[in-house]
């Protein structure tokens, strides 16, 4: 359940795996997730995800007791790594972290969403050139 909700947040919501792995409790609002201190500078940003995805995100937290401060998915960078390349394998493709995030994007787009809110909104880019 944790691993596919890591992978879940990276490819539904486009977040880093860093921003995934600073999660807290805390950080769980009822649409959206907070993320802190970001890549960006800022002190935070918001992520929208899936409302299911949030969902199963609350009842992961409760079911683990883990209090508002404590990291949600207390795992290494490495060790995230090496879930993602997993889950690759299980369906034979070559899968790295930012994959998820571009698929998130890729996704979007695919659906219709204007390319400044898949830049401003689901990736957080500063600038639209970087999408």
């Amino acid at each position: 359940m944790k691993n596919r909700l890591m992978l879940e947040l990276m490819a539904r919501g486009g977040m880093r795996i860093g921003e995934v792995l600073k999660l807290t409790s805390g950080d769980i609002q009822e649409r959206s997730l907070t993320v802190q201190s970001p890549k960006s500078g800022k002190a935070e940003e918001t992520v929208y995800v899936p409302r299911k995805i949030l969902i199963r995100l609350n009842d992961y937290v409760k079911t683990h007791k883990i209090s508002t401060d404590d990291r949600i998915f207390p795992i290494s960078y490495v060790a995230t790594w090496s879930v993602v390349r997993k889950a690759g394998k299980l369906v034979d493709i070559e899968l790295r972290p930012h994959d998820l995030r571009r698929h998130a994007a890729t996704y979007a787009s695919r659906s219709g969403t204007p390319l400044e809110i898949v830049s401003k909104v689901i990736l957080r880019h500063a600038d639209l050139s970087t999408t």
